[in-house]
Parts: structure tokens; sequence; C-alpha cells
């Protein structure tokens, strides 16, 4: 069964539950090199590169020394998190505590927020990019650059490595083409008659980095901007007064019991669940829609007090390394170091020519144009798509 990152607000209640029922979950202890950050005479907490330890080889020796790195909201099917994590352990032998796979980029943030001085703490973050801009805003990450530093394009980085981009794809729309007599292509097809209570997304967009991607690409595909969010969501809003918006989030559970026959939600993840449903009789199709078309990163984060600094360094070195980047495009999903893995001839050539097609050189909005989207979706989303 194919995990999914549902990032909706429900999973906040579950991560706030777990940490209730945890309330004595065990802190970590004053005198553990995990508590002081030391390895070897190294303050790992405040090591911004691998040369802080003494190089590569003495990083990885404080990693192991740790033994342990503790995640949230990596599910094993999105973007080939379950073989990230393998190779990972296999390669360093260190164990990854994995918690809640599908919590949201605000769970992520909510966890490092009321989790401080635990064990349970999560080391590194995966996040959406508004996650990662508010988050470095309010203090809660420790910068460092890994070893690729200088090969991650400028505008997918914030400049002191409080975050970094790793992987991304375009907003997409899945389809059960078993189900559906001519599966939908542009935003604009979305509202046919046809596709009445059919078309879901995976979240909510003031959660979830996926469904945010998608009210993006509505408004370009409507005449909005980077600047200009609006058309989002008054798109959303003649969806849901047409009848074709269906409130459940997508799944693979909902997929495979029909009851998400549509889905707005990241290429690499409706790519992915297309050889999977095939083995359970679906037919799930996968196209980027040409009227709207919105690219995104996510972002790592390493969590100010990871209770595993040094695991958590490395982590992120691996995540960056070929192996590691590799590893994200055979999950469908189109690594940070793409070009440079191009240029430099290290890219699976097989990996890539599985992706998803489509024309054209992305476009990112700013960090403000982000933040005012984000707010924007705060106050309106609810009342786009109530009753």
């Amino acid at each position: 069964m194919i995990a999914s990152r549902i990032r909706s607000a429900g999973m906040a209640a579950l991560l706030l539950a777990g940490i209730a029922a945890c309330g004595a979950a065990p802190q970590t202890s004053a005198s553990s090199p995990a508590a002081s950050g030391s390895a070897g005479g190294v303050d790992a907490r405040t090591a911004t590169s691998a040369a802080d330890f003494g190089g590569f080889d003495k990083l990885v020796e404080a990693a192991k020394k740790e033994g342990r790195l503790h995640v949230i909201a990596l599910p094993h099917d999105w973007a080939n998190y379950g073989k990230i994590i393998e190779a990972f352990k296999a390669k360093y032998g260190i164990e990854v505590e994995e918690e809640t796979p599908d919590a949201s980029s605000a769970d992520e943030i909510n966890a490092v927020k009321t989790r401080k001085g635990q064990d349970r703490a999560p080391d590194v973050l995966d996040i959406g990019q508004s996650f990662a801009v508010s988050g470095a805003a309010e203090g809660l990450f420790a910068p460092y650059k890994v070893q690729t530093w200088d090969k991650i394009p400028e505008n997918q980085k914030e400049p002191t490595g409080l975050w970094f981009n790793d992987y991304g794809g375009y907003v997409s729309i899945g389809c059960d083409a078993k189900k559906i007599a001519k599966c939908p292509e542009t935003f604009a097809d979305l509202l046919k008659p046809e596709y009445k209570g059919k078309v879901a997304m995976n979240g909510n967009p003031t959660q979830s980095g996926s469904a945010f991607g998608g009210v993006f690409a509505a408004a370009l595909a409507n005449g909005g901007s980077f600047d200009d969010i609006g058309p989002g969501l008054e798109f959303f809003k003649k969806l849901k007064a047409a009848g074709n918006f269906n409130p459940v989030e997508t799944t693979p559970a909902t997929i495979e019991k029909g009851e998400t026959q549509i889905s707005i939600d990241w290429d690499y993840n409706n790519a992915a669940y297309g050889p999977v449903m095939a083995d359970k009789g679906l037919d799930w199709k996968t196209v980027v829609p040409t009227d709207g078309k919105y690219f995104q990163l996510y972002a790592q984060a390493i969590n100010k007090d990871a209770p595993h600094p040094a695991a958590a360094r490395l982590w992120q070195e691996f995540l960056y390394s070929p192996e590691g980047q590799n590893l994200y495009l055979g999950g469908f999903a189109r690594p940070v170091l793409l070009p440079a893995m191009q240029a430099d001839g290290t890219v699976d050539k097989a990996a890539e020519a599985n992706l998803p097609p489509v024309e054209g050189e992305p476009a990112f909005p700013t960090e403000a144009q982000v933040g005012k989207a984000k707010e924007v979706l705060a106050t309106g989303w609810g009342a786009a798509v109530a009753g």
C-alpha cells in the first residue's frame, strides 16, 4: 500500500494527542552527547558545515556516536522516502526512528515547538516552502551548509543555510481512466459537469504544501499571478458551487475505493500511484495541466534543538549527495541538484526518463509572495469551500 502524506489539519490533533499521551516522554539527559550537542569535543548543535567537525569523516563518527535520527512526516512512498531511509541506515548504521508519516508541514513545526528538550523532538524537517520561510523567521532552525551547497541554486536556499530546497514537482491532475470516460487535462476541464463530486485534493491548503500548490496553480490558470492567489480561491468557489469539489482528502485508500477519482496533487505522487494502482485494477493517469503550471520544491531544515544534531547534519549530507538526489528521482520527484547532476554526469538517466513530461522552465514565487499567498489562504479558504 502506498503511504500518503496527507498534511491535513486533523493530523495536528493526532500529534498533540500523542504528545499528551507521552507527557512523560524521556527528556534528553543534560550529561548526554545529544543534550550538550557535543561529540568528540565538537559542538554539533552549532556546526554550520562538515568542516566544523574536522571534516566529513568526523561528522560521520559523531553521528554514529549518537546512533539515532528522529523523523516525522516521511511516508515511504512519498518521493521514495522508504528507500532513502533504508539506504541511509545501511550506509551509516544509524537507527532512524519514524513517527506519524502522514503528518503535515504545520504538524512538523508544531512538534518542534512543543517537544523542545524532548528526545522525541524531530531532528530534521521536510516541509513546504511557506513553512520553511515562516519557521526560519521564528528562529526554529539551525544554519547548516551541506558539501554540495554551492550547487544548490541561489533562489532555492536561505543564504545562511536555515533551509534549503531538496526535491519537488509540478501540480498535476491524477485520474482513474477506468472510472472516468475522459480524464481532465486542464483546470478549465475540472469545471465540466461530468466531474460532479469527483475533484479532490491532497489536504487543506492552509496546512498542506500540495494543496497550497494546487490553489496557486489554479490562480495561474485563471488570470492570477505569484502576486495574486485570489483567482485560485475564486476557482475553488466555482468548483464548489458547480458541485464538482470533493472534500475527501486524497489517499491511496480513497483512490483504491473510488472515493477520489480525480486528484490535484504533485506529479510525483500521482505518477507513483500509477503502477501500484494498476495492480489493483485501476488505470491511474497523470497530466501536468497546461493552463496552470506550478512547480514547488520542498525544503529541508534542521531543528535548532535537535536531540541528535550530528545525525541530523549527516542526514542532510546524504540527501544532497548524488546517491540521495538520485533516490528522489527514482520516486518521480525532481531533485534540486538535477541540473548540476545532468552537467556532471551523475544523474540516473533511467529514472530521469520516467518523469511526467512538461514543457518549459519552472518559475518560482519569492518569499514575500509565498507569505502573502499564505495569509490570503488562511483567511479565505474556509469561506471558499464552506457549506
